[in-house]
């Protein structure tokens, strides 16, 4: 931009929104159908000094825009919009607060803690009416004009199939603070995602995809500040289109590009969880950052009747108005934005159910999904929801429709109460390893759009499912009330950490049984990251504002002989389901397919190979399970595989079920060091909490000379 400041803007176009470079000058525009002026704010390059503030000139179809000649990528700016202060009606203007625009596509700068971030005086008797003047500027990131130029010539997305997919979900600074390869100033950012370490590491696992937890801009919550903490996991987002500050170490977006361009190089693909359920401006009582600033009646779900208040579906205070045109269109431009713009490969819906919910509550055919199914960009893209929220009727796994995966946590809670030994949880475990077909086959949906974990950034790691009775959450200063009560968790005799060699070697177990049921069911395998090589959180499973050693991964661990055992058994798990189909089988399975002689597609059985009757399926007492799968193997042949599962408490003896084969053990996890092997007689030791997967090759039949030739 020149020296010189123009007094006005030219009128400039009402598309596209954001603040979008020509060559010549900058095209501002933004939406709001409720302001009665909307001002541009021109600031210094380092966002301290505000020089100018100029008028949008013109209104078309309710986007405010106007040209600023001269103006250049690096152009630092923010808004003010001028409006009735009514909340009662759902109007919230204050042009004394600096507005990010929703469409920045980069910040500089960070917030501070400061009253003057909000829109009433917040010591008021009656807060929410009483207008607060103060300027907030110093305390908002400005926003920055960028060039969007990069060669992604050569860039190959790896566009890895569902049914091969294996999700590694990690936080972006979580995964590299500790990682003594990478250089200190790049650690947590973008620059260290892609350190080749790293990449090692998941290619030893047999990883196709990380997802990441958001790496969108977001706001730290006053409380959590007043407690020295911060929000870690950044689900309190503060700009849709741009990464958080902190998160590029060179403050250069080319960092996040050229991070998913080597991924993608190594094979990996990379997915983004985003929260486009709520922001960081929360309820009657939160600051005002941006979309409250520029039209809170059209960006927000309000009360019907006393608009002072938010709708508050997702626990955060407020809910985005996704009925409302504008508001779904910025976040499909946001979707579509990082895909083109930084190769992202998919996306994990924070609180997908939100996102569907219509007047009358959740839909499957709501607008959002609709548009995204329409697409031909985003519908090519791996697709996740975390289908559930806190509003009514808020649990919807299942119930999506086709072309999203779902969070499945009815896997998670089965298979963590099957291996601690619960009673009656045959039939359930047995339903949850085939893919949880009640829940997912229809409208023609694959057994991929269940997403199978044990453990995930929300809740216990892994380790801490087998160490922990009890949440541990006092870190976090809420007098441990936060988090979940009910992990589905056991401690096998001692709570927390101990020296006892029989209690430790129970736990190693358990957690390798549980990584073999993720692994081994139909469906799509997600590990959190870390829980490959016994990662703990003291207990805590709301880790959310513990942005130190607690969350952290720790890579020394991961070289502990301990830590080891446990990614080597993991990397072999992966290595089994790569290499046998019928692990990642994309149908559902009904037993009604003869795949050799008295052997079908899918069978069930008792430890003693005997078929389960109605009454054996009810057996509460009953902790013993074998699934038999048969198919084609990789080379077309005929493949036969037993899983046995012993979730008692002692070693048990399995027999093959007929007819006899010759078996192989493939995998074991009372042994984990045991290389594959031949089945030594007619029956195999499980120990107690113990998996065992087996594989056996029947008669062949004789081919056709011209099986598989087209019209055969």
């Amino acid at each position: 931009m020149s020296n010189s400041l123009p007094s006005r803007l030219d009128p400039g176009t009402p598309y596209p929104l954001g603040a979008t470079w020509d060559g010549l000058g900058v095209n501002f525009a933004v939406f709001s159908a409720n302001a009665e002026q909307v001002d541009l704010c021109l600031f210094d390059p380092a966002g301290h000094k505000e020089l100018a503030r100029l008028p949008l000139p013109e209104c078309t179809d309710e986007i405010w825009h106007g040209y600023l000649p001269g103006a250049h990528p690096g152009t630092v700016y923010g808004l003010r919009a001028y409006g009735p202060y009514l909340p009662q009606y759902g109007h919230r203007f204050n042009p004394a607060k600096l507005l990010i625009d929703p469409y920045a596509k980069k910040l500089t700068g960070s917030f501070r803690a400061s009253d003057a971030l909000f829109g009433y005086r917040p010591h008021s008797s009656r807060h929410d009416l009483s207008l607060d003047k103060r300027d907030s500027a110093p305390a908002v990131p400005k926003c920055v004009v960028i060039d969007e130029a990069f060669d992604w010539s050569r860039d190959v997305r790896p566009e890895v199939p569902w049914p091969e997919t294996v999700i590694y979900e990690a936080h972006l600074r979580g995964v590299s603070m500790l990682n003594p390869d990478v250089r200190q100033h790049e650690r947590g950012t973008f620059a260290a995602l892609a350190s080749p370490r790293f990449i090692e590491h998941l290619h030893k696992l047999g990883i196709t995809a990380v997802e990441l937890l958001p790496i969108h801009a977001f706001l730290d919550e006053r409380f959590l500040l007043e407690r020295k903490l911060t929000n870690y996991w950044g689900y309190n987002t503060s700009a849709f289109f741009a990464p958080h500050p902190s998160y590029l170490s060179s403050r250069r977006l080319n960092e996040v590009r050229i991070a998913v361009r080597q991924l993608h190089a190594a094979g990996i693909e990379v997915i983004l969880d985003v929260v486009y359920n709520h922001t960081c401006e929360g309820n009657e009582l939160g600051p005002t950052v941006s979309w409250r600033g520029l039209d809170n009646a059209s960006y927000y779900r309000l009360i019907p009747g006393d608009e002072r208040y938010y709708i508050n579906d997702t626990g955060c205070g407020n809910t985005l108005n996704l009925s409302h045109p504008r508001v779904l269109q910025m976040v499909m431009d946001s979707l579509r934005y990082w895909v083109s713009a930084f190769h992202i490969d998919g996306f994990r819906f924070d609180l997908g159910v939100t996102l569907g919910r219509e007047g009358t509550g959740f839909d499957p055919g709501s607008g959002f999904f609709d548009v995204i199914r329409q697409d031909p960009v985003l519908s090519q893209r791996k697709l996740i929801s975390e289908p559930w929220d806190v509003g009514p009727g808020g649990y919807q796994v299942g119930r999506h429709p086709p072309g999203f995966g779902e969070w499945n946590d009815k896997f998670r809670d089965c298979v963590r109460r099957f291996w601690r030994g619960d009673a009656g949880m045959r039939a359930e475990l047995a339903a949850r390893i085939a893919g949880s077909a009640e829940l997912f086959n229809h409208r023609f949906r694959r057994p991929s759009a269940s997403v199978n974990y044990v453990a995930s950034h929300d809740g216990f790691t892994l380790a801490d499912v087998t160490a922990y009775e009890q949440k541990h959450n006092e870190a976090n200063g809420e007098n441990n009330a936060d988090g979940h009560n009910e992990n589905c968790s056991a401690n096998w005799g001692v709570e927390g950490p101990t020296e006892d060699a029989q209690i430790n070697a129970t736990r190693a177990r358990v957690a390798r049984s549980m990584l073999a049921s993720v692994f081994t069911s139909l469906g799509t395998p997600m590990l959190a990251a870390g829980d490959e090589f016994g990662r703990s959180q003291q207990g805590n499973n709301n880790a959310y504002c513990q942005d130190n050693a607690l969350s952290w991964l720790d890579w020394q661990l991961a070289e502990s002989e301990e830590g080891r055992v446990l990614t080597a058994f993991t990397a072999r798990l992966i290595a089994l389901r790569r290499q046998h189909p019928l692990l990642r089988d994309t149908r559902f399975l009904r037993g009604d397919v003869d795949v050799s002689p008295g052997i079908k597609d899918v069978d069930w059985f008792d430890e003693r190979g005997e078929p389960l009757t109605s009454e054996a399926w009810q057996d509460p007492q009953a902790r013993a399970l074998t699934l038999r799968r048969a198919g084609r193997d990789l080379d077309g042949n005929i493949e036969v595989l037993l899983l046995m599962h012993n979730g008692s408490q002692t070693d048990l003896m399995f027999s093959p079920p007929a007819p006899r084969l010759e078996w192989n053990v493939l995998a074991d996890s009372t042994d984990p060091g045991s290389p594959a092997h031949r089945l030594d007689g007619e029956q195999m030791r499980v120990g107690a909490h113990g998996f065992a997967l087996l594989a056996a090759q029947p008669p062949q039949p004789e081919r056709s000379p011209h099986a598989g030739a087209a019209g055969a």
